[in-house]
């Protein structure tokens, strides 16, 4: 079962295409973070979801979000497909699958690939709070991008800003009266 919206998201370092260390909670002090789990590169919708974050950057940087890119696979994969796509937005690689587990986004089979991520987006906002959550079973489909923006929209204004607090989640979130 993967973690659900209002619970704390895991911590992880993981190393992205340039071999470089990336610390979750350090990428949080920035601002929000959008993760992008994907089953894996040089896959055509994998190749157009992670375009359309490549293509939403400026978007997305309004709010002061980062996106990273998860796969299992490894650094030099992600090294190569970024050199193609010049994604602009580090690609982290679990090779080692601890992080989709601990997200609960491993596919234990997809077409004969034994345990890699499910197609999944998670945005948390900078106190390291899920604030949405789509799995999606189907490779083939691609996240709701409009939901993502819009989720970013409403609570990176709430980042940072003393006394201020976040709108709540759960069931009764977009209840009439509520904030």
């Amino acid at each position: 079962m993967s973690i659900e919206v209002g619970s704390k998201a895991p911590d992880f370092t993981l190393v992205d295409q340039d071999r470089k260390p990336v610390t979750l909670s350090s990428a949080l002090q920035n601002g929000p973070v959008v993760l992008a789990f994907f089953p894996a590169a040089f896959s055509s919708v994998c190749q157009n979801e992670m375009c359309t974050f490549r293509d939403s950057l400026a978007t997305l940087s309004a709010s002061k979000a980062q996106v990273f890119g998860i796969s299992t696979d490894t650094f030099f994969a992600l090294k190569a497909w970024d050199d193609q796509q010049r994604l602009g937005f580090p690609l982290l690689s679990d090779y080692n699958k601890d992080v989709i587990r601990s997200y609960g986004v491993s596919n234990p089979d997809m077409i004969g690939l034994k345990d890699i991520a499910k197609r999944s987006v998670f945005v948390l906002s900078q106190d390291g709070i899920v604030r949405h959550a789509e799995v999606l079973d189907d490779a083939r489909n691609e996240p709701d991008y409009d939901k993502v923006r819009s989720t970013l929209a409403r609570y990176s204004a709430c980042d940072g800003i003393p006394g201020v607090v976040p709108p709540p989640v759960g069931p009764l979130a977009d209840a009439p009266g509520s904030v």
